[in-house]
């Protein structure tokens, strides 16, 4: 009998998270190799992030990184998620992915989102305000249009004019909305918040108006999944990233990801704790079955057609491993 499981689509968001003792260059690299590993396990896509002025994530070009994670893989989609449109003109975003998709046919995924810079100084540095995002509906319309040809600007972008590149929404606050008044497919997570992610998913069907980028909704759900031999071996991958973000809201910085055994060791305010503690909470984490049970719910409740996994971890070869796990569970197809 076929799981629900196995019918769902699985794809990996990797934000090129730098570490403790290796480089930012280090991070892009293992996320070429990461994209090359999950190609031959079956994943059906790879995402990569954009981040500006932040020490702790190496990905601040996506299209750039694309563009060689494309050139390093033959079948895999490849894509952004996601570029954040507030922070660029439309044009220029769609020559950009005008350009990826003539290089790589068939292979590109435009994901879009509508956060701006980090920090007063990021914002300044790349010419926008925090309000640039409230008209994020309008810039995906432009954006859009320059892709059919029907730009009120009266430009045109080349090559991207006729082409056809996939959009999809990262849907945060009211970009569930927005998604579904474009009919475009919507990326919504996470994992953790799963009554308001689940309310989210609702809107967007209620609300979705079919278009020539897509006839019917289409929902991808993403968060953290680890997988392995046991709990407690899912519990660390986890927890690198949890004492970083936990970091982040103590210190206002986001630093590298350290390794499990040194977390361990440290000492932690009350508040830290805190902050820490939550951050292990929610995930999808745990042996194959505990995750398989976990995840046949998940979509079951939200109907979802793909999985995105976003996991970040010290270990490599761990990260690795636990998407090797996934990859059995969901019975991907080895390329």
């Amino acid at each position: 009998m076929t799981t629900v499981i196995e019918t769902t689509r699985f794809s990996v968001l990797d934000r090129s998270r730098t570490r403790e003792g290796h480089s930012g260059p280090d991070a892009l690299r293992d996320t070429v190799a990461l994209a090359q590993d999950l190609e031959r396990l079956g994943y059906h896509r790879f995402w990569v992030s954009e981040h500006h002025g932040v020490p702790g994530v190496a990905g601040s070009a996506p299209t750039v990184l694309a563009a060689a994670v494309a050139a390093a893989t033959r079948k895999l989609r490849v894509g952004t998620g996601g570029v954040m449109l507030p922070n660029h003109q439309p044009l220029v975003v769609a020559e950009q992915f005008g350009v990826l998709e003539s290089l790589f046919p068939g292979r590109i995924d435009m994901g879009l989102g509508r956060s701006v810079g980090f920090t007063d100084g990021v914002r300044r540095a790349l010419g926008r305000d925090k309000d640039v995002a409230d008209d994020f509906a309008g810039q995906l319309d432009e954006l859009l249009a320059f892709f059919t040809g029907t730009s009120a600007t009266r430009a045109h972008a080349r090559p991207s004019e006729g082409l056809t590149v996939p959009p999809f929404v990262l849907a945060m606050g009211e970009g569930a909305s927005i998604a579904a008044r474009a009919g475009l497919p919507m990326v919504i997570g996470d994992l953790r918040g799963r009554e308001k992610m689940l309310r989210g998913i609702d809107r967007y069907r209620a609300e979705f108006r079919p278009s020539v980028w897509a006839a019917e909704p289409y929902v991808v759900i993403s968060g953290t999944v680890a997988v392995a031999g046991s709990e407690p071996e899912a519990r660390r991958l986890l927890i690198p990233e949890a004492w970083s973000m936990a970091h982040s809201r103590t210190h206002g910085t986001f630093p590298p990801l350290p390794p499990a055994e040194r977390v361990a060791s440290l000492e932690l305010t009350a508040k830290e704790r805190e902050f820490y503690e939550a951050g292990l909470r929610g995930h999808i984490a745990g042996t194959e079955q505990q995750v398989a049970d976990e995840l046949e719910t998940v979509i079951k409740e939200s109907g979802a057609q793909e999985v995105l996994v976003t996991t970040s971890t010290y270990d490599r070869e761990g990260l690795l491993e636990s998407y090797r796990r996934l990859a059995r569970i969901a019975r991907l197809t080895p390329a």
